[in-house]
């Protein structure tokens, strides 16, 4: 059967897979790091070699999650509670990973999924105080328990990420880049969140240097999760 890549958010979409255990891949890392962009290159890279892929993003990837990410990540809500702000999280999550992920994993489908649970480790625990024990919590009952295979880390100091979102189309920004509360400082808490979760379980997670040129940084994803792809299980 041939391959084919289908998004959770065109309309319409319908997924092909192939029979057997899926693949469950995650790109993580802070603000500007190009995750949606290497995401992106990845599931493209996938479907070429002849797997069934599913690209996806979180908050989103389906109604609700699209509904609830426009929400979270809207300038004009205020400011927010942090563990308010990770259950809204969890809702959108719970409603992809039971629409979406399982579904495609079960079929035999890689997923590829830009940012999962933990961006809410992250952004709201290591960021914004909540609680990490109540953020896994609320994550397992989310997700599951779904974990991912392999989840790359595109790590990038904050200020260069900032300066690389700043830089665009103000439009763009959400609510984590601009204000008072997710300051320079918010967003070193954030990355080294994400690097010490890294450091913590180096069997699912790869460092990636996403300062150097954006096919630099694809090639260094694709070496990533490479090992995973003949005979990859998932959690």
């Amino acid at each position: 059967m041939s391959a084919s890549i289908r998004t959770t958010l065109a309309p319409g979409a319908e997924l092909v897979t192939d029979p057997g255990r899926g693949l469950f891949l995650t790109l993580e890392g802070p603000d500007g790091a190009g995750k949606s962009v290497q995401a992106a290159v990845l599931a493209e890279r996938l479907t070429a070699s002849g797997r069934s892929v599913l690209l996806t993003r979180e908050p989103g990837g389906t109604p609700l999650g699209e509904r609830i990410r426009a929400l979270l990540l809207d300038v004009e809500t205020g400011e927010r509670d942090a563990l308010a702000e990770a259950m809204l999280f969890n809702a959108a999550r719970r409603q992809l990973v039971m629409d979406v992920i399982r579904p495609a994993l079960d079929g035999g489908a890689v997923v590829v999924c830009d940012r999962f649970a933990d961006s809410t480790l992250c952004y709201q625990g290591y960021g914004g105080g909540a609680p990490l024990d109540e953020l896994r919590r609320l994550a397992e009952m989310a997700t599951g328990g779904l974990v991912p295979d392999r989840t790359v880390l595109l790590d990038v100091a904050a200020e260069v990420g900032l300066a690389r979102r700043r830089g665009g189309d103000a439009a763009q920004l959400t609510r984590f880049e601009v204000g008072d509360t997710h300051d320079l400082a918010f967003h070193e808490r954030v990355r080294e969140g994400f690097r010490r979760m890294a450091q913590e379980d180096p069997e699912r997670w790869r460092v990636v240097d996403a300062t150097v040129g954006p096919a630099e940084v694809s090639e260094l994803v694709w070496q990533a999760v490479r090992d995973l792809l003949d005979g990859g299980q998932r959690a």
